[in-house]
């Protein structure tokens, strides 16, 4: 009987050629960045509309620079703020009412979900800000009534 070591071993090493050829394909193929991403396309998944939300914003965070987002009279209440953010690293948002600070909150960068609750003492002018040291990078936030 014919020894087929030698041919198995051969079929073999070319199913190990063919996948290292493949995973070095796969790892040469370019990535989507930050900068080319479709933001409404993310946010669809990561954050959808809230049609109950106040104030909200996405987008993408490409230098230190903060994103300021303002609603002229928000209603006093409590609320809460959900927030993410992706691309790596950590992002921040800091939350004002008439130019005094209310909380920040800060995500981290892999696509959960982050809450932080809000009590707004009195109807007013109101700022949420997006920053990060970590961009560029994806955000997206909404600020809804509790309940």
């Amino acid at each position: 009987m014919p020894d087929r070591s030698p041919l198995f071993s051969r079929a073999l090493g070319g199913a190990a050629a063919s996948a290292a050829v493949l995973l070095a394909t796969a790892a040469c193929s370019p990535v989507v960045s930050v900068e080319n991403a479709d933001v409404p396309q993310w946010r669809a998944t990561a954050l959808p509309s809230d049609s109950q939300a106040v104030l909200e914003d996405s987008g993408k965070i490409l230098n230190r620079n903060r994103i300021v987002q303002e609603a002229a009279s928000v209603p006093a209440g409590d609320y809460t703020l959900t927030i993410t953010c992706d691309g790596g690293g950590k992002a921040f948002f800091a939350v004002t009412l008439a130019g005094k600070e209310l909380t920040e909150a800060g995500a981290a960068c892999n696509g959960s979900r982050e809450t932080a609750k809000i009590t707004v003492p009195k109807t007013g002018r109101m700022e949420i800000s997006a920053s990060s040291v970590d961009a560029p990078l994806l955000y997206a936030y909404h600020l809804v009534p509790a309940g």
